[in-house]
């Protein structure tokens, strides 16, 4: 787990803490290169010879605080230097996948960030192939999931299509894509022949916005790119009428609270509009986004939460069911993680 976890062990029972983690849930907004926790870093730093630009473990951990977007994604591209190789990437969905299964995710659709590969001389369908590798291996543990190819918003229009091109044999492998990085400055409007492309191909779409960004990049994430669903999203509470189409459309917003908290997006748990949200009637979902620089997967971030507003079981069954019809799963799937869940509310209401 990622250094100075300080929302990762709130102050509530281990038994509470346990039910809180046993809940099923689909994890919809996850960056398989966030979960590359520091060990890992140095591990695969040695087998593959490539050299990091920190002293020690001890060093690579204090580096762990962030004031912005920007301030984090130095850190985050600089450690996924070290992934090299299919197994590389396999180890690392594995990884992902264990400590996601030990916090209740039965679903997950994983962001990867092929481009920040590619431009190391690593093939793309290397990152596919490994992390295809590891969600097979997951499904014998009861995880279902599937992959977002996203396209780094800061880097050019053209090399984001000439990704896409170079899976575009692959659509049957991939999920969706995505449109993810540096926020300010690069509109989604840049992106609209990509996910032009994309939905030529069959894939869904979803797009970052509303993090960093003003309102309006929501707007034109769902209006000029197609957007099914919004990554983060919470500066839409800025503009009633955006609030309005949210929750008459049900487009979800996958919500990041721990994140929110690490970029200086909220100043502290207690200021997340995550309650708001879902007073609105917003089809909001918990997401742990970068877990291994943010401080917890997403059970940890449902028991942050938890501490934070006081939410009771009933807030966190809603939480689940709204992160099963958000998802793309199919809808046989989302009835077997709903029959979960009722389970799970049954097991609860058992020990009251």
């Amino acid at each position: 787990m990622a250094p100075s976890a300080d929302h990762a062990n709130p102050g509530l029972s281990a038994e509470r803490l346990a039910r809180i983690r046993s809940l099923p849930t689909a994890e919809l907004h996850l960056h398989i290169e966030g979960t590359l926790e520091p060990d890992m870093v140095f591990e695969l730093a040695e087998r593959n010879g490539v050299s990091v630009p920190f002293e020690s473990l001890e060093d690579l951990s204090s580096r762990y605080r962030f004031h912005d977007l920007q301030s984090f994604l130095n850190l985050y591209y600089e450690c996924m230097s070290v992934l090299r190789t299919r197994d590389d990437f396999r180890a690392l969905g594995e990884r992902y996948l264990q400590r996601a299964h030990e916090q209740g995710v039965r679903h997950v659709e994983i962001f990867f960030d092929a481009q920040a590969h590619t431009v190391r001389g690593v093939e793309a369908e290397d990152v596919l192939d490994g992390l295809l590798d590891a969600l097979r291996a997951a499904e014998q543990k009861g995880i279902t999931g599937g992959l977002i190819l996203s396209f780094l918003r800061d880097r050019p229009v053209q090399e984001a299509m000439d990704t896409l091109e170079s899976l575009a044999h692959r659509t049957d492998d991939l999920l969706a894509v995505g449109l993810d990085s540096a926020e300010v400055g690069y509109p989604p409007e840049l992106f609209v022949p990509v996910f032009a492309r994309a939905k030529e191909l069959g894939l869904h779409r979803v797009s970052h916005a509303g993090e960093e960004g003003p309102p309006s990049y929501v707007w034109d994430a769902l209006d000029l790119l197609g957007a099914e669903r919004i990554d983060h999203g919470v500066r839409a509470l800025e503009d009633p009428e955006l609030i309005d189409r949210l929750r008459r459309e049900r487009v979800p917003l996958t919500v990041c609270p721990f994140s929110n908290v690490r970029l200086a997006v909220v100043s502290d748990l207690a200021q997340h509009p995550i309650a708001e949200l879902l007073d609105q009637g917003i089809l909001a979902t918990v997401n742990s986004d970068d877990p291994a620089y943010f401080g917890g997967h997403l059970g940890d971030n449902l028991a942050g939460l938890v501490e934070a507003f006081g939410l009771h079981d009933e807030t966190l069954e809603r939480l689940a069911r709204n992160s099963v019809e958000a998802s793309f799963a199919s809808e046989r799937r989302k009835a077997e993680l709903n029959a979960l869940i009722d389970h799970w509310v049954e097991s609860v209401a058992a020990t009251r």
